[in-house]
């Protein structure tokens, strides 16, 4: 595996395996090697609680090292444009930046999200592709602008730990926000369920829909292990019988750029609210952090028994560790 950007980059299998050594990892059975006197260098375009910490301690943890710098305020502003006239505001391009790192660390790590100004734009990756083509090390999603392939090992790590091998229904369920929020982990989750061939069930208001790129890619994988995947508008029938519920906000696309129009389809699914009532019958709620209490989820979900939200963000740590491990295999 030379870089880690995307599910959809690799075989299901490999995916697959990359969870299953991270539950050995975590039990102990396994301890990752080839870590070991490597250095990862981690450029964060955006805010980081959970993917800074767990991706750095897997590093130090096993033998290795991690350097976190701050896009535009530990780094000079970067240009992505290709054959751009750098007369304005970025100082250094993504090229030169990609090749100094390079042969300063052995792996290149980016987080950026999506400007949500064009779906069409997001989709391009420019950030995190920027640095796969120029760099000469491997290259690791942190979580991108459509996709966040790190926080999707963790879940599937989740899933496997409370359910096994078991294929279940698995419902992904649109959640209120006050504010325009990227597609990535919707994406990822959708993915995650994919690779482990649950019956999922996509649940947003009409208007919300997700890339079908994603979408479809999802659901052949999930075809592939014995699964399926649907759409409904209704929450409610969504729900019915549901095992496992991940509730997440994403922003339409068709108010990509509209602030006036976000705000008012934002503001017309407050009913979409997850709360404990709703999760009753099931057996586990996902939600990948931060969330808005009582916005997105209610407290007597989050602190449900079904809840597994921080046996989720525990494992990031471990899925970090088993994917390092996997990336830096010679």
């Amino acid at each position: 595996m030379k870089n880690f950007v995307s599910f959809l980059d690799h075989d299901p299998n490999v995916i697959r395996a990359i969870v299953e050594q991270a539950l050995g990892i975590k039990n102990g059975s396994i301890v990752p090697q080839n870590l070991q006197g490597k250095t990862l260098g981690m450029l964060f375009f955006n805010p980081s609680l959970r993917t800074r910490v767990s991706f750095e301690l897997a590093m130090k943890r096993f033998g290795g090292d991690a350097i976190a710098l701050a896009a535009g305020s530990d780094t000079w502003s970067l240009e992505f444009g290709e054959r751009a006239l750098m007369n304005g505001t970025t100082v250094e391009h993504v090229k030169d930046a990609s090749k100094v790192l390079s042969r300063y660390v052995d792996g290149i790590a980016i987080r950026s999200f999506g400007a949500l100004k064009s779906l069409e734009e997001d989709l391009k990756e420019s950030v995190l592709r920027g640095f796969e083509q120029f760099a000469d090390v491997p290259v690791i999603s942190m979580e991108s602008a459509c996709e966040h392939p790190a926080q999707a090992l963790a879940d599937m790590m989740t899933m496997r730990e409370r359910h096994g091998n078991e294929r279940v229904k698995f419902v992904l369920s649109w959640a209120p926000h006050i504010k325009a929020l990227p597609m990535a982990v919707p994406h990822s989750a959708l993915l995650a369920a994919a690779h482990l061939g649950h019956d999922i069930v996509l649940a947003h208001p009409e208007g919300f829909d997700l890339a079908p790129q994603f979408v479809n890619h999802a659901r052949e994988v999930a075809t592939q292990f014995g699964g399926t995947l649907s759409e409904t508008n209704n929450q409610s029938d969504a729900l019915m019988d549901a095992t496992i519920v991940y509730a997440k906000n994403w922003a339409p696309a068709a108010a990509y750029g509209d602030p006036a129009k976000l705000d008012s389809m934002l503001g017309a699914h407050t009913d979409w609210l997850m709360t404990g009532d709703k999760i009753k019958n099931a057996k586990t709620l996902l939600h990948c952090l931060p969330v808005r209490r009582n916005l997105e989820v209610s407290d007597n979900a989050l602190d449900s028994p079904q809840s597994a939200i921080y046996d989720e963000a525990e494992n990031r740590l471990w899925a970090q560790a088993s994917l390092l491990d996997t990336i830096f295999n010679p």
